[in-house]
């Protein structure tokens, strides 16, 4: 990092969202905010607008709030407290010359005052962290999107970066290696199941650098400067990179994805056709990880931690462990200090 001579460096970290409590109407609200974004549900605004608002929204809520308890604890969503946790921790990490703040793209705390925050305290630049490793049109390139929506009303912006993915830092491997330790001191684990958010098949092509994108083992199997960006590509990418890290064969892990949405065709292999198979296969004792997700939300605990696990049992297998998500562990605080600090100037 370069001297600064005095100014401030802003830095805003942003997660997906989180209803505000787990009642029914906050639910609803914060489903429409996320499926109305054209990035997430990416067809004309007519049939987004009905199809979100008179069929998701009303008969979706309910369920999701039912969700949602088996998630919240006294403090909340822990997306969101352990977000406020590592914002703190950060800002004690990088002194008074930074100033951090925490958003969400979707509901509170909004990245519109997050912004205006930074604004306030009159920083001369801006580093933004969207806390997604694997780059995807509907999370980072989401967030992207709205900031950018929100400062060019501005009338002095300053320099803005944005660190689009990080699915290969070392620090973010070595905290999921970290986080997986007492695990695997624990058990012989049969097989080891990295378990990442799925997307549908037409937004990688809409994404393809030409027509590079075939969305098959062979196109995905590299990571190249062509498909750096194919949301595909990186998580069988941070699959490979975390398996040699924890010293696996090619034979003893699986790459899946879950939380299929509608009738259209998401990527492959679908963690639904995964988990029982393995049973069927023999593996008895499977380490789940979920690599798309940096703190504990629905997608990691109930639906990995525990649907996926009843799923397990019932096709067979015995024991099913799910891996904590980085949280607030400190090496993923460091992770994100090194972060801005090799970008501040």
């Amino acid at each position: 990092m370069k001297t600064n001579n005095g100014f401030k460096t802003g830095v805003l970290l942003v997660n997906l969202g989180t209803p505000d409590s787990t009642k029914v109407p906050d639910v609803r609200r914060y489903l429409r905010e996320f499926l109305m974004d054209a990035r997430v549900i990416d067809i004309p605004y007519p049939q987004r607008f009905a199809l979100v608002n008179g069929i998701i929204a009303p008969f979706r809520a309910p369920k999701s709030a039912h969700e949602y308890e088996k998630l919240w604890e006294e403090r909340g969503s822990p997306l969101k407290f352990y977000g406020y946790d590592v914002r703190d921790l950060l800002q004690k990490e990088l002194g008074e010359k930074f100033v951090v703040e925490l958003a969400m793209r979707y509901q509170n705390p909004g990245i519109e005052n997050g912004l205006k925050h930074l604004q306030s305290c009159q920083v001369s630049e801006i580093i933004v962290i969207p806390l997604f490793p694997q780059y995807a049109s509907a999370t980072t390139g989401s967030v992207i999107d709205k900031v950018m929506e929100i400062v060019r009303t501005w009338q002095t912006i300053p320099s803005i970066q944005f660190i689009s993915k990080f699915v290969d830092d070392e620090l973010y491997l070595q905290t999921i290696v970290e986080r997986s330790k007492k695990y695997m001191e624990q058990e012989n684990w049969d097989h080891y199941l990295f378990s990442y958010h799925g997307v549908p098949e037409r937004q990688i092509y809409k994404g393809s650098c030409g027509d590079y994108c075939k969305i098959n083992d062979e196109c995905c199997g590299t990571y190249t400067t062509a498909n750096q960006l194919c949301y595909r590509a990186q998580c069988f990418y941070n699959s490979r990179l975390l398996a040699d890290r924890l010293g696996l064969k090619e034979n003893q892990y699986s790459t899946c994805f879950q939380s299929r949405l509608g009738k259209d065709p998401w990527i492959q292999p679908y963690a639904d056709d995964v988990i029982p198979a393995l049973a069927k296969q023999g593996k008895k004792k499977v380490l789940a990880f979920s690599p798309a997700f940096v703190s504990d939300c629905l997608e990691t605990t109930v639906e990995v931690g525990g649907q996926f696990k009843e799923n397990f049992l019932e096709a067979g297998g015995e024991k099913w462990q799910l891996v904590d998500s980085l949280n607030d562990h400190p090496l993923w605080v460091q992770c994100l200090k090194e972060m801005v600090l090799k970008r501040a100037v």
